[in-house]
């Protein structure tokens, strides 16, 4: 996954979703483990920005 900064609202309704913990959210920095995310999408489906972005193109 990666963030789309313009659109990311720092909401962290994300951060709250994924299961493996891949996500953190300090001030207005989302940032994501690539070590830990294994790109299931889930935060990409309650991102109400629309900020998320899958790398994998699905």
């Amino acid at each position: 996954m990666k963030v789309n900064r313009v659109k990311c609202m720092y909401c962290g309704g994300c951060v709250g979703v994924c299961p493996q913990n891949a996500m953190e959210l300090k001030d207005t920095i989302l940032s994501i483990d690539p070590v830990k995310c294994n790109n299931c999408g889930l935060c990409f489906k309650f991102c109400p920005a629309g900020a998320l972005v899958r790398e994998d193109g699905k």
